[in-house]
Parts: C-alpha cells; sequence; structure tokens
C-alpha cells in the first residue's frame, strides 16, 4: 500500500511537469534519492499512453477512472506568427502617429487663425488633408474644441537630428507644446540606445523633403504606378528593398514610393483612385535619403530599436534613417 503511494505521489509529480513541457529525467535529479531508487518500478508504466495515466484516490491508493492529460509543451507564439503581429503593429503605430499629427495641426491652425475654416484658410488646408487621408471626423472636431480650451499651448515643430550605429544619420520630427518635455525625452532615449545627439545641420543636408504616395505591392505592380506617375508628373517610383531570408508574407508587406512635389500631389491621388488604387494614408510629406548607407546585421538591429523607442515618444512625430 504504501509502495503503491509512493509512486503514485511519483507519477503525479511527473505528469505534472510533463503538462509545462519538462522532461521528467530533470525531475528524478532534482528529487531525493527516495524518488532515484523508484526508477525501476516506474519503467513499468512506460506502457501507459502518453495522453492517459492511471489515477489514484489520496485516501485508499486504490485504482480508479482513468483520464486523459496534456503533456505537451505550453504554446508558443512562433517567429511567422512574431512577424504578423509585429506588422500589425507597426500599421497600427503609423495609423495612430498620423492621426495624432492632423490634430496638433488642428489646434496649432485654430490657435492662430480661429475655427471657421472660411476665415482660416491654414485650417481649410488642414481639413482637406485630413479628408485626403481618411482621419475620422470626431478626431478633427474634437482638436478644434480642444484648441479653444484654457491652457492649451499652440504647437510648434522642431527637428532633432541623430547618430545611429554603424555612420548612420536620423532626423527626428517633432510638433510639441512643450519644447523642454520633448528634447528631455529624445536625449534619454538616444542615450539609452547608443546613439549620439548631432549638432543642427550636420545631418539634415543627407536628406530631402518630398512629397510621397506610399502603394502596397500587393495593390498595384511597377509598370502600372509608372505610368500614373508619368501622366501625374511625379518624379519616381521607388521599389521596396528586398532581403534574402524574406518570406512571401514580408514581401507582401512593403510599399512602393511615388515620389512628387506638392504642386502634383493632389493630381496623382486622383489617378490613383480612378485607376483604383489603393495608397497607404500618410502625412504626405517625407524625408528621403540623398545616399543610403549600409551597416552589418548587429547595427540594423540597433538602430530599427533606437528608432522604435523614438517612435514611442508622444511628441515625435517621425524619424527618418538614411540606413540602406
Amino acid at each position: 500500500m504504501a509502495s503503491h503511494c509512493s509512486i503514485r505521489g511519483a507519477v503525479g509529480l511527473i505528469l505534472l511537469r510533463f503538462s509545462h513541457g519538462v522532461s521528467s529525467r530533470s525531475i528524478l535529479n532534482s528529487k531525493n534519492h527516495r524518488l532515484l531508487s523508484m526508477t525501476n518500478s516506474l519503467s513499468s508504466l512506460s506502457s501507459i499512453s502518453p495522453f492517459t495515466a492511471s489515477h489514484y484516490d489520496d485516501r485508499n491508493c486504490s485504482k480508479s477512472q482513468v483520464r486523459k492529460i496534456c503533456i505537451c509543451s505550453p504554446l508558443c507564439m512562433g517567429r511567422r506568427s512574431s512577424k504578423i503581429a509585429g506588422r500589425k503593429g507597426a500599421q497600427d503605430s503609423k495609423k495612430a502617429k498620423l492621426y495624432c499629427r492632423i490634430g496638433k495641426e488642428v489646434v496649432s491652425a485654430v490657435k492662430k487663425g480661429g475655427p471657421n475654416p472660411v476665415s482660416n484658410t491654414v485650417l481649410a488646408t488642414i481639413l482637406e488633408k485630413a479628408k485626403d487621408l481618411d482621419v475620422p471626423k470626431d478626431i478633427v472636431e474634437r482638436n478644434i474644441k480642444r484648441a479653444s480650451e484654457k491652457g492649451q499651448e499652440d504647437f510648434m515643430e522642431k527637428i532633432y537630428e541623430v547618430y545611429g550605429y554603424g555612420g548612420v544619420s536620423m532626423v527626428v520630427e517633432v510638433l510639441t507644446d512643450k519644447i523642454n518635455r520633448s528634447v528631455a525625452a529624445i536625449r534619454s532615449v538616444v542615450k539609452d540606445y547608443g546613439g549620439k545627439m548631432a549638432d543642427s545641420g550636420s545631418v539634415m543636408f543627407k536628406f530631402r523633403r518630398v512629397r510621397v504616395v506610399n502603394i502596397k505591392v500587393t495593390d498595384a505592380d511597377k509598370d502600372q504606378l509608372l505610368d500614373i506617375a508619368l501622366d501625374a508628373g511625379a518624379e519616381d517610383v521607388i521599389e521596396p528593398p528586398t532581403y534574402e531570408d524574406d518570406t512571401d508574407e514580408d514581401r507582401a508587406e512593403r510599399y512602393y514610393k511615388i515620389v512628387t512635389t506638392s504642386e502634383n500631389y493632389s493630381t496623382i491621388l486622383s489617378k490613383l483612385r480612378d485607376e483604383g488604387v489603393n495608397f497607404e494614408p500618410d502625412n504626405g510629406s517625407e524625408l528621403l535619403p540623398l545616399t543610403t548607407v549600409e551597416v552589418d546585421d548587429e547595427a540594423m538591429e540597433l538602430n530599427k530599436e533606437l528608432m522604435q523607442k523614438l517612435l514611442e515618444l508622444d511628441d515625435v512625430d517621425a524619424v527618418y534613417i538614411d540606413q540602406k
């Protein structure tokens, strides 16, 4: 009877650890010598199905009903699932940044010229842009109201320049109502993640500002976009980068960039709509590097982490990099 109880206790312990994806070997080695001496007795249980085990009553150690038990390892998010989650998070973050920026532009315009778009041409322009970029109407209305609230300061645009890893340069665009808060937060992130603040003008000359329309590679082919861009007077169509370990899912999440001037921007959007081509909402303006810098895999990952942490700051609207 005692022997059966001891065996029952050992089996229960092993099956408990099995259910958490841990081998029974580690259990036997970690327990006392009494369990180790019972391995021969336990070996007789090897005929039991890996998904079933005999259950013993604690009081009389008598054999009762058979129950099913899972001994699989805990379900973990794999590489593919992580990439999908990462892409969705990036898309949601990009959309949130867009809405935040439009909201701050609305507040700034109302503070300077009032809430009436008829008399406030700056506000009228922002409202038209918000409509083109499919910004929800309630976000616009909420920020028009916010601008008249007591204590709400005007938003100011600031640019900070940063050195990353491997000779890479970054430009951080900020729209903030508290300059001291934003610069302190950016300096802290840059320091914590191995970057270095650059002097004003030491990085900016490596970039040029253009109007950009982003189109997912699955929504159009390059020849079609080239025809649209040529008809609308665009400057260029930039293909997305490709990497050796890309999967089909990775490639499907890349974007073509139609590069144009402010004068032709609306024309290109109209052409895309006429052709039934979907385009990604953004703020319409980006900084593109004049040349790119190639770095090793380690520097690439470190720069990516630095950019992500900067973009998590509320005051930061965009981060541009000349990394290839």
